[in-house]
């Protein structure tokens, strides 16, 4: 799975998203360890922020394409496929021995 990652997050909507995520929780966790819980509620409010951001830039295109590719179609159930027998076939000679 090394890579097939095919541009995955490389994009400035995810990005910029994950950074404003990020911040959100640098902020959060400063602000608690402050004892300020006002501080602390503005960093969560970030975090859903954060992802509305790159949701809109990725609709203004700034995102992961979407794929071409058809949806998967789920194989037929064992009740309405047709029952074939597998013909029995030979290994080749040399695997054999």
């Amino acid at each position: 799975m090394a890579g097939s990652s095919h541009g995955h997050g490389h994009t400035p909507a995810a990005w910029t998203g994950s950074i404003i995520v990020f911040i959100g929780f640098c902020v959060s966790g400063a602000y608690m360890v402050m004892d300020n819980p006002v501080g602390f509620w503005l960093g969560m409010v970030l975090l859903p922020v954060g992802g509305v951001v790159g949701w809109i830039m990725r609709g203004m295109g700034l995102g992961q394409p979407k794929s071409n590719s058809q949806p998967l179609r789920m194989m037929q159930s064992v009740t309405t496929a047709k029952a074939v027998t597998p013909k029995a076939t030979r290994e080749p000679v040399a695997a054999e021995s």
